[in-house]
């Protein structure tokens, strides 16, 4: 009898267990300097619901232009970034201050951010024309 009441609160359970593992790859950065690594970290709890990069399993991007919501940021796979642009971004609310909160992280968090994203933005990218200056930050990277 006691098994039977258990089970459906078992198979629940299991259930949320599953669900919660879908859309999400993980953050596979590892091995990198500590501000890279802790960009990564804060890159997946501030920026992941708007924007998409596979290094972090982040898929907040919209798919196709035609079915992007006001809230889909860049998808940094084909998007290449320079550390400069991410902290003017990041100050600024982006670049055409649409949505995106400025601020979202400040200080050093949003120096971890922008060496993290100038790292690994990009890597799908076809014929980039992002032209990056030496970062000179003590961010680490």
């Amino acid at each position: 009898m006691l098994l039977r009441r258990s089970l459906p609160i078992l198979l629940i359970a299991s259930s949320s267990l599953v669900l919660a593992a879908c859309g999400s790859e993980g953050n596979s950065v590892t091995g990198q300097s500590a501000a890279v690594e802790s960009g990564s970290q804060l890159f997946t709890a501030r920026c992941s619901g708007c924007h998409t990069l596979s290094a972090v399993g982040a898929e907040g991007s919209a798919a196709k232009v035609s079915s992007a919501q006001k809230t889909n940021g860049p998808n940094f796979n084909k998007r290449k970034e320079c550390y400069e642009n991410v902290i003017y971004a990041i100050q600024n609310g982006g670049f055409s201050g649409a949505i995106m909160p400025a601020n979202i992280v400040v200080g050093k968090e949003g120096e971890q951010v922008a060496a993290f994203l100038a790292k690994y933005a990009g890597s799908e990218a076809m014929n980039s024309t992002t032209k990056c200056a030496p970062k000179t930050s003590n961010a680490g990277g």
